[in-house]
């Protein structure tokens, strides 16, 4: 690296000024460190958790759910829904909602769900405290949905940074895994967002570029992609190959998922 981080406060400032990634108009980063630079300076976020979390938030609205996220491993989730008159995600092994998007496109009516994941959940949860004025859950599943209302909300000359989640090494509060299905996913909203690539007045930063080339090089073959890596062969080894194929499913759906007040719903 050309400089290290610094953790006092004035260092802080002076990384965050290098690190936003100024003059692009689309943006991209990993996990909360990533969401902590860029959530002030841009007008929309969009967090990419592929596996699973933003697939779920994803199938979740396009059943007409109602998605509340929430920390990882917090005890109050239980109450936290109480409160909003909304289900806890469970198990997938006991029939209940969770992190399945194939299950949770099964639903037979739309819930209200308090979905909680140690990676995307936590950084949407997140995203407003670190100042993001729109935040939307991006995935395969709904990317040029996504990428379109992100145009949108941030105007001709907003800024949009896509935060990957990545996994955590040694539990939720571990360091970050740069995971390849979350750069895929990113990839395809920079991609849809950023069609032509225009050469003359570059719209993607090379972080953003370097994304949306990994999505277009993987682009015909998502779904062995996704299986292949360490968090598809994690979920094939549960016998779910389903949520990786329906994570792999590309523009699935046209709805977007917005996050109003504290839950995701339709765009």
């Amino acid at each position: 690296m050309v400089a290290e981080l610094q953790t006092d406060d004035a260092g802080a400032a002076r990384a965050a000024t290098w690190a936003r990634q100024e003059g692009f108009a689309y943006r991209f980063d990993w996990g909360p460190n990533g969401l902590r630079t860029l959530a002030p300076v841009a007008d929309v976020v969009v967090v990419v958790d592929v596996l699973r979390f933003t697939s779920a938030v994803s199938a979740g609205v396009e059943q007409g759910c109602t998605v509340f996220p929430y920390r990882w491993a917090d005890d109050g989730a239980a109450a936290y829904a109480a409160e909003r008159d909304a289900v806890p995600a469970g198990h997938r092994e006991r029939g209940e909602p969770s992190l399945s998007p194939t299950d949770l496109l099964a639903l037979d009516a739309p819930i209200r769900l308090v979905l909680p994941s140690p990676n995307g959940s936590a950084l949407a949860f997140a995203a407003r405290d670190h100042g993001a004025t729109h935040v939307l859950a991006g995935a395969l599943r709904n990317a040029t949905a996504t990428a379109r209302l992100a145009r949108r909300l941030a105007g001709p000359d907003g800024v949009i940074a896509v935060i990957a989640a990545g996994e955590r090494w040694n539990g939720a509060t571990g360091p970050i895994r740069p995971a390849v299905e979350d750069l895929l996913g990113a990839g395809a909203v920079l991609a849809a967002l950023d069609p032509a690539a225009a050469v003359s007045r570059p719209c993607c930063s090379p972080e953003a570029a370097a994304a949306r080339a990994a999505f277009v090089a993987a682009r015909p073959r998502l779904h062995e992609e996704l299986a292949a890596s360490a968090s598809g062969r994690e979920l094939l080894a549960r016998g779910w190959d389903d949520d990786v194929l329906t994570a792999a499913a590309l523009d699935a759906t046209d709805h977007a998922a917005r996050l109003v007040g504290e839950a995701f719903v339709r765009g």
